[in-house]
């Protein structure tokens, strides 16, 4: 497959542009601010989402989904989770059957509790069933844009399309394995965001190292429960998209979720945190989803829910750590 379709021009569908080019003769981006559209074709550089980083030759920028669509054999959604469905229905009359949908967007989607694959499914399901594939690991944008040693996951429940997108995607610096639970792979990518929260309000706090382990352990203990409760695999959040994105997110100093920990910390509002950056924290949204779906599934999810309560119901971070040390005792 010759042309790749990327829907999204954030931080990580322009890294993915970049460290996928060579695999590519042609790499095609939708992006929704026609304004960064122009200046990424006119300067090779996406200055707002991933400054530093020049767009390779073959990479084209568009704010029009047609000519992006054109000719694709492969679709590589990297969408914020709360607008897949919106743009995938704007994008509906240019859609085909036999394109590989990939999905590289790690939330749920508030309301209908929805996994990507599940809305992307909905909205074409009046004109087929799409193949799909789920792009999930442990990677920041600039570390793959700059070329440094990464792996990630593609989890289907169609083989041969996981093993395409694995031969296709891999290359010097990025590996990419195959896999056969896409449950497990999205809500490990998921929920670890609001895992992520958490371990920033540790660091802010000054909570210590014995309390950031304590967290992302049990941490990985919720998201595992809710996965396979939902129909994943154990043994997939033991992997990349599991703990291997989990320990990322949780102590990298790049993940934008730590960050609205540690501002939370500090003693800023969400509005404030949200407000003051271009890039969103799936987290922040993914919270109210990760609660409704234990509630759906009878799953326990404590951490989850403080982070609720901090984030919505205005819980002081001090506070909704005290109620989680205070929780009854119970077997590990």
């Amino acid at each position: 497959m010759s042309r790749l379709a990327i829907i999204g021009g954030g931080s990580w569908g322009t890294a993915l542009a970049i460290v996928l080019a060579g695999r590519f003769d042609s790499i095609r981006m939708w992006v929704y601010e026609r304004d960064l559209a122009e200046q990424m074709q006119r300067d090779r550089e996406n200055v707002v989402y991933l400054p530093g980083f020049e767009l390779p030759a073959n990479v084209t920028a568009f704010a029009d989904v047609e000519p992006v669509l054109q000719d694709a054999g492969i679709l590589l959604s990297v969408l914020p989770s709360h607008v897949v469905r919106k743009i995938f229905q704007g994008m509906l009359p240019f859609l085909r059957q036999e394109m590989l949908f990939v999905s590289a967007t790690k939330g749920l989607e508030n309301g209908t509790l929805d996994r990507m694959t599940d809305v992307i499914r909905e909205v074409t399901s009046s004109l087929f069933s799409p193949r799909m594939v789920v792009l999930s690991g442990p990677t920041f944008a600039r570390e793959v844009a700059a070329g440094k040693p990464a792996a990630l996951v593609a989890a289907s429940s169609d083989e041969d399309a996981s093993r395409l997108i694995r031969e296709q995607f891999s290359g010097p610096t990025l590996r990419v394995y195959s896999g056969s639970d896409p449950v497990g792979v999205e809500i490990g990518g998921a929920v670890k965001n609001v895992v992520a929260i958490g371990a920033g309000v540790c660091s802010g706090l000054d909570l210590g190292h014995n309390a950031l382990a304590a967290l992302i352990t049990r941490g990985l203990v919720e998201i595992t429960r809710l996965a396979v409760a939902m129909g994943g695999k154990p043994a997939t959040l033991s992997g990349l998209a599991g703990l291997g994105d989990l320990i990322l997110t949780c102590t990298g100093e790049l993940s934008r979720n730590r960050q609205v920990g540690l501002e939370l910390a500090a003693g800023k509002g969400l509005r404030e945190i949200v407000a003051s950056r271009p890039m969103i924290a799936e987290g922040v949204k993914t919270t109210v989803a990760a609660v409704q779906l234990a509630e759906r599934f009878s799953v326990e999810m404590p951490i989850a829910q403080q982070m609720h309560a901090m984030l919505n119901l205005g819980r002081s971070p001090a506070e909704a750590v005290r109620e989680l040390m205070e929780r009854s005792l119970k077997m590990e």
